[in-house]
Order: C-alpha cells, then structure tokens, then sequence
C-alpha cells in the first residue's frame, strides 16, 4: 500500500522549510530511518529519516523549493497490498476535472518544448488564480525555485503594462534582423560573471539579517578594554584547564562579565513580542555565540551560563560550536538564547556594528586583542587591547543605559578580581 509521509515539525515550530537535498530518487529502496532529505529551517539543516521501508513511488517537491509543514512530502510503496493514494484520491475529488488533469501534467518529467508550446511549472491553485485573473500563464515569467510560477508572478504581471499584440510581430522580427546584421557591441562582461541561486543557509541568513534590521531600530556602541590583567589570569590558568584536556580562551570570561553586566541591567536580556506589544523580560541566561561554517553564520546556545565555571564553559563552548561546524549541532541546541556574542577579532578584524540576533535586544561584538600604546597616569605605554562593540534596539534600549552596561563590563574584564567575586 502507499504511505503518504508529510513534512513534519521538526521541533522548533517552523511553518516551512526548504528542501535542500534529496538522498533518494523515485523507484529506489529506502529503510526505515534511512536520511530522506536535508531540510533548511530558520534555525539550521535538519535530517529528515524515512518512517517506513519500501520503494519511493513520489516525490513531492524538488531541490530549493520551500515546502510547508504537514504537505506531502514523498509517497512511498512498503509493499503491503495494493499501491493506493488514498489521500491524493480523496483531494481529486474536491478539484475540478481540468485541475486535476493540469495538476498531473504538472508532476511530469521535464518534456522537451516543441512548436509554440511552453512547459509551464506552476501549482493548480495558481493555474486556478490565473484563469480568474484572465492571464494566459504561458506569457507569465516564473520567479520561483527552477522558474516556478508563483501567485506575486501573477499579481506582478496584472500590474505590468500590456504586451505587445501580434499583428506588431512582423515589425518586430523586422528590428531584430536589422540588429542581428549590425556589428555586435558589448555592454558588459557577462562572460566574467556567475550567477547562483540565493538558496539554503544563504538564504535563510538573508531573511533574517533583513527582519532584524527593519525590526529594530540599531545603534551601536564601541570602547576599549585593556585586557593586561585578563591575560595574566588567562596565562596563570592555562596549565590548570590543559591538565583536564581544556583548551582555555577569553570567551569564558567575557561570557562571565556579561551575564554579570545582564542581571545589573535586566532590559538587555530580554526581547519584545511585537505581536502582543509585549517586553519580556528573562531570568535565565542562554548564550548564543555566532559561529562562521561552510555554508554561513550559525548561533549554537550555550544554556545556563549563569550556572557554570569557567572551565565548564570553556569545554562546553569548544563541543558546541565544533558540532555546529560539522553540521551535528540538535535543533535544541540551535535555539533558546537570550543574548548573543559575535567575535571578529580572531578573523583579524577591530570595530564592527554587529547586527541584532532577532528576537533579542542586544548583541555584543569582540574585535582582535592587540599590543597598542596607551596613555596611563600620563605616560605612554604598551597595553592589550580588545576592541569591543554593543548593537542594542532602541525601541527598548537607550544609549545611556548601553553605555553604562558596556563600561560594566569593561570594569569587570579590566579588573578579574572583581569578576571572580560575581561568580556563583
């Protein structure tokens, strides 16, 4: 019998996903449990195992489409009676006969084009909405995955102005024989460029990049640490943290101050639900740390930081974000976080705006740690020096109060002494 298997929520209440790979191909064998597909969520690329054993008769969507949660994502023959697609029949017989005839045309293997007709990809609900607009669809360019006719396509071809009719057509083929013979010009270097398609992580980075920033309102903040004492903490440490195979950075440290800094001023570990008009206010401190991968800019959570020492986060820290590099990272371990940190220091780079890790309020920057002259009780000496930087919404957050949470944690790095007695 057939089983039809739809996208499921994989945890996190996403509404879509795209399709980012297909293991399998129709007519193969499959196991239960064996990787279907790869699925992009907002949050990560998740693995999607198949729920039964047998042959995959259908599949219902292609590489870089988006699919919806609970659509039917693959039908799968396990073999036990007669291959039926009950739910398929039943949604036949609510659409019209010419739907269901477009609709199957539509899952077709790619014809060649012969004569004047064009192979159109486009779902029967728009094909529908194209017949109500009175637009033939055959002269609608498809802007969706592989020139897929989408219902914007539509309503972006009803705005445009009309085309030409055809009795200017002879006119036309007259033009473009003329230019045909002229000398070609060239107005550009096409044959240097490479176009790809805006797909995947890529993708999903660009959506929310864009929501934070037309969502919040940025400002940001910048001072300078000097991290002498930091870095003779950090040294007298190392071999302590080596002995239990840890490799010791700054990060735990900073990580520290900064969930000191949050409970002196709460605002910063909070987020605003636009929905409700609501802030929200957390009592619990998770702490995302953005992580450069191959495919683009992930935010692994640690959870609790408030709770751990310095070598727990140290160690925790390196598992997470290895993980989240070799694309092992569970989606629980993807979301969650009330705060985050950036750090572009370690990829040689200074003062930075970072951007807002949306829903939250504020994000804070490193930049890279090095030996500057400074001026101290009036004479100039050679200092490390950290870079640092704090984007916070302003729709929450005023510049006084990031000032003053930004010069905290400036005193409890410049000053380990003091962070040490924050600690639990």
């Amino acid at each position: 019998m057939a089983y039809e298997f739809k996208l499921p929520d994989v945890g996190e209440g996403i509404h879509e996903g795209e399709i980012v790979k297909f293991y399998v191909k129709e007519g193969d064998e499959i196991k239960e449990d064996d990787v279907l597909a790869e699925v992009q969520t907002d949050k990560a690329v998740v693995e999607i195992p198949s729920p039964v054993t047998g042959t995959v008769k259908k599949l219902n969507a292609e590489e870089g489409e988006v699919v919806e949660v609970g659509s039917v994502l693959a039908v799968f023959d396990t073999g036990d009676g007669d291959v039926a697609e009950e739910s398929a029949q039943e949604e036949q017989k609510e659409e019209a006969p010419e739907e269901r005839a477009e609709a199957k045309q539509e899952r077709q293997p790619a014809q060649p084009q012969t004569g004047d007709k064009k192979r159109v990809l486009a779902m029967p609900s728009v094909r529908k909405k194209a017949r109500e607009m009175g637009i033939d669809i055959t002269q609608v360019e498809g802007t969706g995955p592989h020139g897929r006719i989408t219902l914007d396509d539509l309503n972006n071809f009803g705005k445009a102005p009309k085309q030409e009719t055809v009795a200017e057509a002879p006119a036309q083929e007259a033009e473009a024989e003329e230019k045909a013979a002229a000398p070609v010009v060239s107005q550009g270097r096409d044959d240097l460029e490479e176009r790809m398609p805006l797909r995947g992580m890529r993708r999903t980075i660009a959506k929310r990049m864009v929501q934070s920033k037309f969502t919040a309102p940025h400002v940001t903040v910048m001072d300078e640490i000097d991290a002498s004492e930091l870095k003779e903490v950090r040294k007298w440490a190392k071999p302590m943290a080596e002995e239990r195979g840890i490799k010791l950075t700054y990060l735990p440290f900073v990580i520290k101050a900064l969930t000191a800094a949050l409970r002196e001023f709460p605002t910063l570990n909070a987020s605003i639900d636009d929905e409700k008009e609501e802030i929200v206010l957390k009592k619990y401190y998770n702490m995302g740390i953005a992580t450069a991968t191959d495919d683009g800019l992930v935010v692994p959570v640690v959870k609790d930081v408030d709770r751990k020492s310095i070598f727990q986060l140290a160690d925790e820290i390196r598992d997470v974000v290895a993980r989240t590099r070799d694309r092992k990272a569970g989606v629980d371990e993807l979301k969650g976080s009330t705060f985050t940190i950036t750090n572009i220091g370690s990829f040689g780079g200074q003062f930075f705006t970072p951007i807002i890790n949306y829903p939250e309020v504020a994000i804070f920057g490193m930049g890279k740690m090095a030996d500057r002259p400074v001026v101290v009780d009036g004479e100039i000496v050679i200092r490390p020096i950290m870079n640092v930087s704090l984007s916070i919404d302003h729709r929450l957050i005023d510049g006084d109060v990031a000032a003053r949470f930004l010069n905290r944690v400036k005193e409890l790095l410049e000053n380990p002494k003091l962070l040490m007695m924050e600690m639990n």
